[in-house]
């Protein structure tokens, strides 16, 4: 079934191989990044695998001086190919579309990619399941059970119990390897502080506290966590205006099943009778923008402002030459006064747009401003 969804990051993936001699597709673990790799043909390694390292290494020759693309997973369990690469790239410099690299974004890896493969290949970041990946029918399950292919949106019966595999493997295995030094049981604490704090203004000395930890060493922990696809944080808007405006970051999960599972929504429970809906919707809408604009090919600059006498805006885009002032409200019948309120927020940072994202089915699109669902919205900001 996973292969059967159709994933819009193929456009992009296959327009850079038409450019480059290599393109690494990196997201988390567990996201389709070898079901959509394995959907473009050519021969295909599992660098995790014993044997086939070893097939690797035997066929080299043959595959360098062939048309074939090479699928290379999980490439940073094998280092030594990165000089491989790099020379059989050198030696023929025209040739695009040869090798294919899939990883998740460990430490290991982007210093291979930097040390070997700088100016040689392009990235792609394959992202949980969009909305526009779904029937529409299913645009609430992909928010309440996340948008891994095999955490809930194909067979609901896998929330959240994936969900919690997902983690504990992360906490006791990946993150580990990939260089995190705490130990599993820390560090599945603070993945819960961190799902209790989603949606806040990051403050690692709190956090800190409350794990025996320095705020240094939390926010080096936190910093893992980003490189893994796990957590965002979404720095505070900078501007010159009157009011005196909060500089830290705030902090959102990525997956909102991982979010779920975390702060434990049971598999029958309704999701919006609980006290944290508001920011897990709004997580949610930032995260489908963000990673739908990555996947297009835009280029953005993403944060949101807060003032200290309590002015907010949950989300500023660079986008296109504007400036786009984004609110985000859990209803189904926007008042006119939020809009308002919004374009009054936007003054401040003389925004060209104001859009306010609701579940509405009512849209109103004027010239600045606009009241839209987030389906809607998405269009909005890619024709922008």
């Amino acid at each position: 079934m996973q292969g059967m969804i159709k994933r819009l990051l193929t456009r992009q993936l296959q327009e850079r191989l038409g450019r480059y001699p290599a393109v690494a597709l990196i997201g988390p673990r567990q996201v389709g990044k070898t079901t959509l790799a394995k959907s473009l043909g050519g021969r295909y390694f599992d660098l995790e695998n014993h044997q086939d390292r070893l097939r690797l290494s035997a066929a080299w020759a043959d595959l360098v001086a062939g048309d074939e693309l090479v699928v290379l997973d999980e490439v940073q369990a094998m280092p030594e190919v990165f000089p491989r690469l790099r020379s059989a790239i050198d030696a023929d410099r025209k040739r695009v579309g040869r090798f294919l690299l899939l990883g998740s974004v460990s430490p290991s890896l982007m210093k291979h990619v930097g040390e070997s493969l700088a100016g040689r290949l392009a990235l792609c970041e394959l992202t949980p399941l969009l909305i526009e990946e779904v029937p529409a029918r299913r645009q609430d399950t992909l928010w309440r059970v996340g948008g891994y292919p095999d955490g809930g949106i194909q067979d609901e019966q896998q929330f959240p119990h994936w969900q919690n595999y997902y983690l504990d493997l992360m906490a006791q295995r990946d993150l580990p390897n990939w260089g995190l030094p705490a130990r599993p049981a820390l560090t599945k604490r603070m993945f819960a502080m961190l799902a209790a704090n989603h949606g806040c203004v990051w403050n690692a000395s709190q956090i800190g506290k409350s794990l025996a930890l320095s705020y240094h060493t939390v926010n080096r922990y936190v910093d893992f966590l980003e490189n893994a696809f796990l957590v965002r944080r979404l720095p505070a808007y900078s501007a010159n205006i009157r009011k005196r405006l909060i500089k830290a970051p705030k902090l959102y999960w990525r997956d909102t099943g991982l979010l779920h599972a975390l702060l434990q929504l049971g598999p029958a429970d309704d999701l919006f009778v609980k006290p944290w809906v508001g920011s897990s919707w709004e997580g949610w809408v930032i995260e489908q923008i963000l990673n739908r604009l990555q996947t297009a090919g835009h280029t953005y600059a993403a944060h949101y402002l807060r003032t200290s006498d309590q002015y907010e805006i949950d989300l500023v885009l660079e986008l296109q030459g504007k400036l786009v002032a984004i609110e985000i409200k859990l209803t189904s019948t926007p008042d006119l006064a939020d809009l308002e309120r919004l374009q009054h927020v936007a003054k401040f940072i003389k925004a060209d747009r104001c859009l306010l994202i609701s579940r509405t089915k009512e849209l109103i699109d004027g010239r600045t401003a606009a009241s839209l669902n987030l389906s809607a919205a998405i269009q909005y900001l890619l024709d922008l």
